[in-house]
């Protein structure tokens, strides 16, 4: 007879500011969740209590103020190292069948609920975190940006940011040109504008560990009426370059239990073959090859073609989708790392990745790749 302990706690795991740990006790499996922030306990509670209502989430037992903060008590769902996430069936070598079914199941489910729960909404009303709140005023494009200068890429690169707009700027063989200072002033503008925005009831932060396998949602102080283009932007920005390559790199004790995410983040990170300035002609040139591993790309692939695209056929019939992307894709750049704190090359390529998402040429179909087949060289 094998005996089970009534009290086990396991390891403490540190998630951006908040503390997770998981707990057994009298026979239940408990996920303990310690927030400081009284504010974000409260909206995680509340983001929990709407999203019940349409998606399957773990039950929250109860939630407790504690010394220093708020504790919460929720079901915890089947997992271990490298099971239990979205993550771990995209750190494989090739997508398996899993993966195609678990994606089928999270676009069916999105679908339904974004069709239903859709509407132009005052943006006063949408959860404003992950994009209002940084672009306003004391917000991370302030914190980050404001009055900051760094150089474009030291040591390949060495031109200030702030002059980018005095050079022309040929990325893979294609021409842009980028004023540094005014895309900030556009992006502060435009999330200072009291325009509707299409919104509907979602978890609003859809990363590789807020989705569990088998199909579930975690955290929920973004959850609520999202926009819906801004949900789309980042599920897809997160899938295609956060999720493999940079959120391993910058903030790996994220993905602890979950080491086989690192094997593969070679497979995720863009090779940059020519930095160059050519001072005669005021041009910088800069190639660099995209990569995405197989599974990552057949994700994007199918949340692109069987949630994107009939949403927007739906709600925004004839118009430009890079248009509805463009800003909130420019906030996940500049609004998640300080372009600043990454590595030259990291920041070269995520400034290029800026430069196209702000051409007028932006294609969100070829820019996420969402092909089966690998991404053509430039």
């Amino acid at each position: 007879m094998t005996f089970q302990p009534l009290f086990r706690v396991g390891p403490v795991r540190r998630f951006t500011r908040n503390l997770l740990c998981p707990v057994d006790l009298f026979g239940h499996s408990l996920l303990l969740k310690y927030t400081r922030n009284p504010a974000e306990a409260g909206e995680e509670i509340h983001g929990h209590a709407r999203l019940a209502r349409h998606y399957r989430v773990p039950a929250l037992h109860t939630h407790l103020r504690v010394p220093g903060g708020h504790l919460l008590a929720y079901e915890r769902l089947p997992g271990g190292t490298d099971q239990g996430l979205l993550l771990d069936l995209l750190n494989t070598d090739g997508p398996a069948s899993h993966l195609h079914t678990y994606m089928d199941q999270l676009t069916a489910a999105y679908q339904e609920v974004i069709l239903t729960t859709a509407w132009p909404a005052d943006p006063a009303h949408v959860v404003r975190k992950l994009y209002w709140d940084r672009a306003a005023p004391g917000g991370r494009l302030d914190t980050y940006y404001a009055g900051k200068e760094f150089l474009i890429a030291d040591g390949l690169v060495d031109i200030p940011v702030s002059r980018l707009n005095t050079y022309a700027l040929k990325i893979n063989g294609r021409r842009h040109h980028l004023d540094w200072a005014a895309t900030l002033r556009w992006l502060r503008a435009h999330f200072a504008t009291a325009e509707p925005v299409w919104a509907a009831l979602t978890q609003g932060d859809p990363t590789d560990v807020n989705l569990a396998h088998p199909l579930a949602w975690f955290d929920y102080d973004t959850a609520g009426m999202n926009s819906i283009p801004g949900e789309f932007a980042n599920f897809l920005w997160y899938a295609s370059v956060l999720g493999g390559w940079l959120v391993p790199t910058y903030n790996p004790t994220a993905f602890a239990d979950h080491p086989a995410a690192f094997t593969h983040v070679p497979a995720n990170t863009p090779e940059i073959r020519r930095a160059a300035i050519d001072h005669t002609t005021s041009t910088i040139h800069i190639d660099y090859t995209p990569r995405l591993s197989a599974p990552r790309r057949a994700a994007v692939t199918a949340y692109w073609n069987k949630l994107v695209r009939p949403v927007a056929d739906r709600l925004w019939p004839g118009e430009d989708l890079a248009n509805l992307l463009r800003p909130y894709l420019a906030m996940r750049i500049l609004g998640v790392y300080n372009l600043a704190g990454l590595a030259s090359e990291d920041r070269l390529v995520l400034l290029a990745r800026l430069v196209e998402a702000m051409s007028p040429a932006f294609d969100p179909t070829t820019y996420f790749c969402p092909l089966e087949s690998p991404c053509p060289a430039p």
